[in-house]
């Protein structure tokens, strides 16, 4: 196996890890064992240890978001909503309601000033998804405080509505927020018709 390949599998089997069970509750020697590597290639390739694997996971979660918010949002915001939403009910209903979201995870966990690089990582994750969604909503009408205030409220509902959803082992609440949501976004854009 190449490298940046086993590289990259203990990347997203820390991203699972950590959705599954956040920062805190994770080890080192789990992520390695959940990503079927050794313990030494993890160390190889992450020398900064557990802050380092988990920011690169946070990186590896953003990036997906960012292609499937990307790719739905040329369509217009509406579709972008909708895209966004159906992620993650698949994440949520896939994972038996045991997953959520590795950024939100990292997010709500203490960390050291030393070893924020985690945090600082889902920090940038949410504000590329803010910012996909704003200019998004800028394009199809919305004037620039709604279009962030509106980013910002998408962003803030899903992530706190998959929290629910996994609590309430249901995804009532998610259909709930996103058809609010969708209303939100038709009335500050021009939407319509989406």
């Amino acid at each position: 196996m190449a490298q940046s390949e086993a590289r990259n599998r203990m990347v997203a089997g820390a991203a699972d890890m950590l959705r599954r069970r956040g920062l805190n509750a994770t080890s080192v020697r789990e992520l390695a064992k959940h990503s079927g590597a050794p313990l030494g290639s993890t160390y190889h390739y992450f020398p900064g240890g557990k802050a380092q694997l988990a920011a690169e996971a946070v990186r590896f979660a953003d990036a997906v978001t960012v292609r499937k918010l990307a790719g739905e949002l040329s369509a217009g915001p509406v579709a972008g909503l909708r895209a966004f939403v159906d992620m993650w009910r698949k994440v949520v209903l896939d994972s038996d309601f045991r997953a959520g979201c590795p950024v939100l995870a990292v997010s709500v966990e203490d960390q050291s000033d030393e070893d924020d690089e985690p945090r600082r990582a889902a920090a940038e994750a949410f504000d590329r998804w803010t910012g996909l969604l704003t200019d998004s909503l800028r394009a199809h009408g919305a004037t620039e405080d709604a279009a962030r205030q509106t980013a910002t409220l998408i962003v803030a509902s899903i992530e706190g509505t998959v929290a629910m959803c996994r609590a309430q082992r249901s995804i009532d609440a998610l259909d709930k927020t996103a058809a609010a949501l969708e209303s939100v976004v038709r009335a500050v854009t021009d939407s319509a018709g989406d």
